[in-house]
């Protein structure tokens, strides 16, 4: 692919990352193949988990298309920029195009990103996995590499104001690749979730402890901070659900008008 855009916008966001005076905690980047197709699987923990999820992938020098939702790609700024960077989009009422656009993508040896858990954990803890990675994979016939960001969700996630404070650590943890074969598309899930939270509970404790004081709310609460437990989550996923439901019947009934 031709990609005119990215290169400057990689060159921006270090910037960006230099002038915020963040620190970076990066292990594992090896484990994320210079060449050939690859399925990067990430945790969602905030609003930025992409523009830092690529640099997973830097080290390899390797470009992530990642699979974003529809309504970015219908923004009036932000879809250019999306389909300039050739990232691929995802209808979640209908998602067998974007399920063939990954996979035609990782046979032509691409690296694709995507966010097993589909929305943004309020327990910052793992949410259920849906098994497309699996399946994407599989037909593809690509490995899985799981990878673990941390600190991305202090910045800008849901029921938090934004906080760009400078001094930020953001820690990225690529795993070793998973291979998969989609016989069993449920259980090679629940491998990678299970790989993935053994990975998740690393980082939080690997973490410089100065800016993760017992208590925090970007903190899983069965790790000690005061995130919602995944059971609250659940509930307040549900009202933000209805909310969206109600706003979007609202919208409807005005245009009829």
């Amino acid at each position: 692919m031709r990609d005119v855009t990215y290169p400057p916008i990689i060159v921006t966001a270090k910037t960006a990352f230099r002038a915020l005076g963040q620190r970076f905690q990066m292990t594992g980047t090896e484990h994320v193949p210079r060449e050939g197709g690859v399925l990067l699987a990430y945790n969602h923990i905030g609003y930025v988990d992409f523009v830092y999820g690529g640099l997973a992938a830097n080290p390899s020098g390797r470009l992530v298309r990642f699979m974003s939702k529809r309504e970015l790609f219908d923004h009036r700024w932000v879809g250019p920029l999306m389909r300039s960077l050739h990232h691929i989009e995802v209808d979640r009422g209908e998602g067998v195009a974007s399920f063939h656009t990954a996979v035609d993508y990782l046979k032509r040896g691409e690296a694709v990103g995507i966010f097993p858990e589909a929305t943004i954990s309020r327990s910052m803890e793992l949410k259920e996995f849906k098994s497309g990675a699996v399946r994407i994979a599989a037909a593809a016939g690509v490995p899985i590499v799981p990878v673990i960001l941390w600190g991305t969700q202090r910045m800008m996630t849901k029921d938090h104001p934004r906080d760009f404070s400078r001094g930020t650590t953001i820690a990225i943890r690529v795993g070793e690749p998973m291979h998969v074969t989609g016989a069993d598309a449920v259980a090679e899930t629940a491998e990678l979730r299970a790989r993935m939270a053994a990975m998740l509970a690393e980082v939080v404790a690997d973490y410089p402890a100065d800016e993760q004081p017992p208590g925090s709310w970007w903190v899983p609460a069965s790790m000690g901070g005061s995130a919602p437990t995944p059971d609250e989550a659940i509930v307040l996923d549900a009202a933000e659900k209805r909310e969206r439901a109600r706003k979007r019947a609202e919208k409807r009934a005005k245009k009829k008008r």
